[in-house]
């Protein structure tokens, strides 16, 4: 019996790629101990004990290319804006992306995202954008 409610599904690259000028990959999302802007879990005392401030999560081989060490102050610039946060490296990531979290307003990373809509669902595509990344404030270590 065939289906007609189900469509194949198609993978559709992001509306912003690297390039030259912006080229590493920013992806951003949640957290596991917050919930959305934090309204409620940057409440919780224990909460913030864990996690207290948006990071940068960067793969090791960039952050050796781009001479950054843990807990650097960086700079993520889009062609809509820049924030700044401090670096967090690790191999969550791979080489050539970025991660980041959205629920410390103080860091207003939805000001470098997009609203490119899916051509489907037309739900924007607010969770990626290409970027480029500065090192604003080394560590005493650098």
């Amino acid at each position: 019996m065939e289906r007609e409610d189900l469509q194949p599904w198609r993978d559709l690259p992001p509306a912003e790629v690297p390039d030259e000028e912006y080229p590493m990959l920013l992806n951003n999302g949640r957290v596991l101990y917050h919930w959305h802007g934090g309204q409620m879990t940057r409440r919780a005392a224990g909460l913030l004990a864990v996690y207290d401030r948006t990071l940068v999560e960067i793969n090791p081989q960039d952050a050796q290319r781009l001479n950054i060490k843990n807990q650097a102050r960086l700079r993520l610039t889009s062609r809509r804006g820049s924030v700044q946060a401090e670096a967090w490296i690790t191999e969550r990531v791979p080489a050539g992306m970025l991660y980041t979290n959205f629920h410390f307003p103080e860091t207003p990373l939805n000001e470098l995202t997009q609203a490119a809509l899916d051509p489907i669902s037309k739900i924007p595509e607010y969770k990626q954008c290409a970027v480029k990344v500065e090192l604003v404030q080394p560590t005493e270590s650098q």
